[in-house]
Formats: C-alpha cells, structure tokens, sequence
C-alpha cells in the first residue's frame, strides 16, 4: 500500500470525546492541518450522553468538520453493561479483576464488534467525504487479556487490510496507538497540548467521573504515569 505523493490527504477520526480519540484528533489535525481532517461520532445506545457531551466541547475547540451516526438499534440485543437496553450493572473494578471472572471471554463493557462496525461505518463516510484515511485510538491496554478483541494489533491488520481491498485501494486504516499504552497516549498528546480537560472516559454519567469503573482507573493511572493529575479533575 503506498499512499505517498497524494495531495491534500484527508482523515476522518472514529471520535468519542476521550483520551483516545482527542489525541488521535490532535496528531492527525497538527500532521494535516484542520482543514484536511473531519471526526465521526456514534450513538450506540450508550447508557448517558457525557461522552458525546464532550465530543462536542473538543470539536468546538479544534474547529473540525463533524459528522454523527445514530447505530444504537443494532445493539439492542446486547446484554453489555454500557447499553441502556442492559440490565447489567457497570463493574467498579479494574480490568484485570474482571478478566478473573470471564473465562477468557471479553469484559461485560465489551459491545459487540463495535469498533468493526464503526471502522466500516467510517469507511463509507470517508470515501463519500473524499478522505483517504480513518483514524482511530486503540491501545494496548485495552487489548490485554481480550477484554476488548477489537483493539487488538490482529483486529486491526485484518480490518486495516479489509477496507483497503474493499474501498478498492483508496482507504487506509491509522491506528498510531495499537502497539503502546494509555500512558504512552498521554504522553504523546501532552506534547501537542491536548485538552484533556474538556474529554470524558468514565462509564457512568454523572456531574463527574466515579473513579471506579475500569475505565476511570486506566485514565487515571495514565495521567499519574506521567506525574500529572488528570486536567478533568482539577478544581474538584
């Protein structure tokens, strides 16, 4: 795949409003100019709106162009704890604790093949908006154990290798993260001054983050792996 020598070279970042896609927004703006990159969010039938919230903050702060999917029908089968159809109550542990308890199968916060489905979600968006590639955050951390299989190095080559064929050589899949750590993330993002203030990671959606889902405790021992408190929790 050789993607050099084009001009004027576009990519739309799979966005959330977290740590994640913020930095990964923050590369590819400082790589391409703001002008040269969109974002695309998703409803999945999310338990709260914060994270979307926040989307909607970090966009107004890097002036992108930005585009949202409403997918939240397709998961309304799931049992995952993330979604409002579910029952199941968000664990307030860490990852690792709750791999204990899984048999090897992804965490109970794992929504199904979702970021498959919004890769190929992103695939029709970007070659319909004349981007040449598709950005997104998955990291290490998150592929550990299998808690979430779709963030691993082997998810995204197949995936990467798929929406090339399919989009018949015209689109590349980025994942500047697949190989590092959260911490890494946020060490990367710290360079290009990331308002990290203004993103959301925390599973519940109350007026702050609860400090205790396994997400909060990833962000939390990210920011500290770099001997900064967390931006978001300033002040509180």
């Amino acid at each position: 795949m050789n993607l050099k020598g084009r001009e004027n070279m576009k990519a739309l970042v799979l966005f959330s409003g977290g740590i994640d896609s913020t930095t990964c927004l923050a590369i590819a703006a400082d790589k391409y100019g703001k002008d040269e990159v969109m974002t695309l969010s998703m409803s999945y039938g999310q338990k709260h709106s914060r994270e979307l919230e926040a989307a909607e903050a970090v966009i107004k702060y890097y002036g992108v162009n930005h585009k949202k999917l409403d997918l939240s029908r397709i998961f309304e089968g799931s049992d995952c704890s993330l979604l409002k159809c579910s029952d199941e109550e968000i664990p307030l542990e860490s990852y690792a604790d709750q791999l204990k308890n899984t048999d090897g199968a992804p965490v109970s916060t794992y929504v199904p093949f979702r970021n498959g489905l919004f890769i190929a979600a992103a695939a029709s968006v970007a070659l319909s908006n004349d981007c040449s590639e598709i950005w997104y955050g998955a990291h290490s951390d998150d592929a550990a154990g299998n808690a979430y299989p779709d963030c691993s190095e082997e998810f995204n080559e197949h995936m990467r290798q798929a929406v090339f064929i399919g989009s018949g050589g015209k689109l590349s899949v980025v994942a500047p993260f697949i190989g590092i750590n959260k911490a890494s993330v946020v060490a990367a993002g710290l360079k290009l001054n990331v308002p990290y203030e203004l993103t959301w990671s925390c599973y519940s959606g109350g007026d702050r983050p609860c400090g205790l889902c396994g997400t909060c405790r990833d962000r939390a021992a990210a920011f500290r792996a770099n001997g900064i408190e967390d931006p978001a929790l300033k002040g509180e």
